[in-house]
């Protein structure tokens, strides 16, 4: 049986211990990330929409990184949006950004009412490349 081992990025930021969760579980040859917001480092949400999206993917590429992974490694993507009719516009901005071409990942999005103060959140699936 795989064991599971738990992953955080170098500098974590405070809602993991608040929280009580793990940045991310490795398992075998995946990887599967937390929902990662757009959060400051002391665990407050960014109060600008734009610049909390940008720090979710910021917060998410370093839990990559810790596992020795990229955006690249992404197979599977859920993001969760307070206000998807009004938010797409700005989240897919970014989404442009950080997938600039094919193949872009499979992507899920759900429409929530909570999500703890914060307006965006993003969690992943990857495949942990050989040697990582």
């Amino acid at each position: 049986m795989t064991q599971r081992q738990a992953i955080f990025p170098a500098n974590r930021h405070a809602l993991y211990e608040a929280h009580g969760y793990s940045a991310a579980i490795r398992s075998g040859d995946l990887l599967f990330v937390s929902g990662q917001v757009g959060s400051r480092e002391d665990g407050t949400p960014e109060p600008d929409f734009r610049t909390q999206v940008e720090r979710a993917f910021d917060n998410l590429t370093a839990v990559l990184e810790a596992a020795g992974c990229s955006l690249d490694d992404i197979v599977d993507v859920t993001s969760f949006h307070t206000d998807p009719e009004n938010q797409f516009e700005t989240i897919m901005a970014v989404k442009n950004h950080v997938f600039p071409a094919p193949p872009y990942p499979n992507w899920t999005a759900v429409g929530v009412n909570w999500l703890a103060g914060f307006d965006f959140e993003i969690k992943v699936i990857a495949r942990i490349p050989q040697g990582s």
